[in-house]
């Protein structure tokens, strides 16, 4: 067992995806073919008809683009915060099938919170994730001495800490109210930073869509209210300038 960084992968991603949104706009508002249309679109840059789709907060047409993440490194923790999210779907590594057992995988691994190694507590908290896979190791052997041929009871010992990974595919409207709420310093450290990350990757694909991504401040007033950071010139310099 160790600890575990954040890695984000973007798997796939719709080809085109600003080509496919400006088709799908443009067929609202023409009497063109479909087949007109795509010629028509491909032979033109689309960058600035997607901005002012977005400035009109047109944003039905972007839900034809579509994204899907690979995700490591994060606790259980956090994928309970990103289900939440329901017009995504899903796939995790599952705790049932993937034994957590020392001498079968190494047993579990986990994420150490920033704010215990700020405290100096890194040390014991590793000591702690130990502790409880000698618990765990100790309880799958007592089952597998009374015949119980499955660890699932086994796992209710492990720690919202536990590594976890998932595949996450979202379309586009989706990603900007996750990068809306989640991307805000307000949210949970550990999944504003996959946020962040996930942000900055989709600007790679798709820089006009996500020109203007990030969280609520960026663009508006803080919709915290009185909750505000009270950052809000820092937060939209850093996601203006986000590469």
């Amino acid at each position: 067992m160790s600890e575990s960084k954040l890695q984000v992968v973007l798997l796939r991603s719709t080809p085109d995806p600003e080509e496919i949104v400006a088709q799908a706009a443009k067929l609202c508002y023409s009497a063109a073919s479909v087949d007109d249309l795509k010629k028509q679109i491909e032979r033109k840059n689309q960058a600035n008809f997607i901005e002012k789709l977005m400035d009109m907060r047109h944003l039905s047409p972007i839900e034809h683009a579509t994204f899907t993440f690979g995700i490591e490194g994060i606790s259980r923790s956090c994928s309970h915060q990103i289900v939440r999210h329901r017009l995504a779907s899903y796939s995790q590594q599952s705790q049932r099938y993937v034994g957590q057992q020392s001498g079968k995988t190494g047993g579990f691994h986990f994420i150490v919170p920033p704010g215990i190694e700020k405290i100096g507590k890194k040390q014991w908290f590793t000591e702690k994730m130990h502790l409880i896979q000698q618990w765990y190791d100790e309880l799958v052997e007592e089952l597998e001495n009374q015949g119980e041929s499955t660890f699932e009871d086994a796992r209710f010992l492990l720690p919202d800490a536990a590594e976890t990974k998932i595949i996450i595919t979202m379309n586009a409207r989706e990603l900007l109210h996750f990068f809306r709420v989640r991307c805000c310093n307000r949210a949970q450290w550990e999944i504003r930073e996959l946020a962040t990350e996930m942000l900055r990757q989709v600007k790679q694909v798709s820089p006009h869509i996500f020109k203007d991504a990030g969280p609520g401040c960026v663009n508006d007033t803080c919709p915290e209210g009185k909750m505000t950071c009270g950052k809000m010139g820092e937060v939209r310099n850093r996601f203006k300038n986000l590469t």
